[in-house]
């Protein structure tokens, strides 16, 4: 239960978040939504067989609900940003931010697991039940500008931690493997049945590993998408502010995130450094940041009143001179496992955004990548 102190708490902090940084008096909002290309639960057979097992998959809705796009959770979503225009007549956007790719568990087990190896995500689509035309239809979304992907890792893995357990048969690794998948948390927090955190390390020696990662991952990206990814997000907002340059390097102009970056401190007990960021930021090599100040996630926690919370959130950005950037993850638009998550949730984005165009008129929908330009263009220094 929420309490008013509670509601209030998190006024003020909503606020004072949104204080610093680039303002503009433009009704712009962004859907950003993360973990599009990467596996997870790969059917609700498998998801059955391991609470059989004595797992409790079940203790975390990612594990409920997420999965691979089929081609009827895309045409859906895609339906819904359809039904709203904005005051351009633009049609709702999500940046959908991608994995571009996903392990090979065959080569990995021919390899007896001490070598990795992946594949596009558009191969793994093609051993999936019902998303053998998905990959067409992102190009479709592209098209109609409903749907935008950006660069969120090569793999939402964290690779070398992943195959010292495999190696070593620790925790549910093998178990997971033997379902090609890769992750049986229990809960967020990083355990030894957790590898979703792709840019943590124990030590920095790992870095080298990771540039290559994200080096291979946006040469991938452009060769399935035909351009350049200009923004990037880090899985769990996790990583090393030395992977920046990397980043710039290969074309990444802004990095999403949320407020605080989680930044990797070497060692085993996966303690980070807490850095602060807000929308219009730069870093030292000139990298803007964009800053997630609404969530709208009700496969997380489908009782919570999603739309009023975000819509009170959106209200506070816009009264503070800030775009609305929504953070709303694949997880709440898929129906692969649970039909009706699917359902419930489109609802609830086709009813949060009529409930915005009716309370902004003019409102304009932006990719993440549309923003950043405005930003850049803007000329604006950061406070």
């Amino acid at each position: 239960m929420i309490t008013k102190t509670m509601k209030l708490k998190r006024t003020i902090s909503r606020h004072l978040f949104n204080i610093p940084g680039w303002r503009t008096n433009r009704k712009i909002v962004v859907i950003e939504s993360d973990d599009w290309g990467s596996i997870r639960m790969p059917s609700k057979e498998v998801f059955n067989e391991l609470m059989d097992a004595g797992i409790k998959v079940d203790n975390l809705s990612f594990n409920c609900y997420d999965s691979l796009a089929s081609e009827e959770d895309l045409l859906n979503l895609f339906q819904v940003l359809e039904s709203v225009n904005d005051k351009n007549g633009n049609p709702a956007i999500i940046t959908a931010n991608t994995i571009v790719a996903n392990p090979d568990f065959n080569k990995i087990s021919a390899s007896n697991f001490k070598e990795y190896h992946y594949e596009p995500f558009t191969q793994t689509l093609k051993r999936y039940p019902s998303h053998s035309k998905s990959y067409d239809l992102w190009m479709y979304g592209i098209k109609r500008g409903i749907f935008k992907p950006q660069f969120h890792g090569r793999e939402h893995l964290n690779v070398v931690r992943w195959m010292k357990a495999l190696r070593n048969d620790l925790g549910f690794a093998r178990i997971a493997f033997d379902k090609q998948m890769y992750d049986l948390s229990e809960s967020l927090k990083i355990t030894e049945n957790s590898y979703v955190d792709a840019l943590n390390f124990e030590s920095e020696d790992e870095l080298e590993f990771q540039i290559q990662s994200i080096k291979e991952g946006l040469e991938l990206f452009e060769e399935l998408f035909g351009y350049k990814s200009k923004t990037f997000i880090a899985p769990c907002y996790i990583w090393s502010q030395k992977l920046n340059k990397t980043l710039h390097d290969m074309g990444v102009e802004s990095i999403q995130c949320s407020r605080f970056q989680n930044e990797p401190m070497p060692g085993k007990d996966n303690k980070f450094r807490k850095v602060f960021h807000y929308t219009g930021q730069r870093n030292k090599i000139g990298q803007y940041y964009l800053v997630r100040n609404v969530f709208f996630e009700p496969s997380a926690y489908p009782d919570f009143d999603w739309i009023d919370d975000s819509l009170e959130g959106i209200k506070i950005a816009f009264r503070m001179g800030k775009p609305a950037i929504i953070c709303s993850h694949r997880f709440n638009y898929i129906g692969n496992i649970d039909p009706s998550n699917r359902e419930r949730n489109l609802d609830l984005l086709r009813c949060l955004l009529k409930e915005i165009v009716k309370k902004y008129p003019d409102t304009e929908f932006m990719s993440s990548e549309q923003l950043a330009n405005l930003i850049i263009s803007s000329k604006f220094k950061a406070l």
